[in-house]
């Protein structure tokens, strides 16, 4: 009875010819649980199917228990990964291939710091440049009819009416070609006679500047009026002239 039990645990296998750490799938007639041993190791069990594997280039046996019957020594054929007549050598070193260095990125870092190197020269350069102001070209009537408004709207500008007379005596240097370091009294026969409104402006410059009692009062708005008057009468060829 013991025999017939024995001889009904059969099992089938799977690779046909395994070798040394194959997965070998191993199936049973009935459900089975195997036994732990330390010449094969249990990869998985379930059902009439278990998982084993070793890696010991030998035949090892399989016991446990199959549908309530034990077995042992159910033998698995395991068959060696070497070919035959290998003489266990280790393959001969090859020596590593040599990496080239990289020069690409040391390149691209030169290139940065010679372009940031020129851009800085660039601007430190222009720097050095003094910067260039744009100066407007004020025609003498122009600047004269500036000064003359400007002198009416302050009312409080301290020596009002030598100022004045200072901007007329520059105004006839640029259009009449008459000195500003003359004297009043040299100015004078150099006008035209409608032009009697720069001796008034000149003496109440000149009181103002030298007399101990300053100018006389006039009217400074009423003469700085015709003041203005000189301006708009300056000749094309004066101007151009200036």
């Amino acid at each position: 009875m013991i025999l017939a039990a024995l001889l009904a645990v059969t099992m089938t296998f799977s690779p046909a010819q395994p070798k040394v750490g194959d997965l070998i799938a191993v199936e049973f007639a009935a459900p089975v649980k195997l036994d732990a041993s330390p010449a094969y190791e249990v990869v998985s069990q379930e059902g009439n199917r278990v998982v084993v594997r070793t890696f010991e280039p030998k035949p090892f046996a399989l016991s446990g228990t199959q549908g309530g019957v034990r077995f042992r020594n159910l033998q698995v054929p395991v068959g060696s990964v070497l070919q035959p007549g290998d003489l266990m050598q280790p393959a001969p070193l090859v020596p590593p291939r040599e990496v080239p260095y990289p020069r690409a990125p040391f390149l691209a870092i030169g290139i940065a710091a010679l372009i940031a190197a020129i851009a800085w020269a660039v601007v430190w350069w222009r720097s050095r440049k003094p910067a260039v102001v744009p100066v407007e070209i004020v025609p003498p009537d122009e600047r004269f009819r500036r000064a003359v408004l400007a002198l009416r709207r302050d009312a409080r500008h301290p020596l009002r009416w030598a100022v004045l007379a200072d901007e007329t005596r520059a105004f006839l240097a640029a259009t009449r070609s008459i000195s500003s370091d003359l004297t009043t009294t040299e100015v004078v026969p150099r006008l035209k006679q409608e032009e009697t409104i720069v001796i008034d402006i000149l003496r109440q410059g000149d009181l103002e500047k030298f007399s101990g009692r300053g100018a006389e009062p006039r009217d400074f708005d009423s003469i700085a009026a015709d003041a203005l008057h000189l301006a708009s009468v300056v000749q094309p060829e004066e101007r151009k002239a200036s």
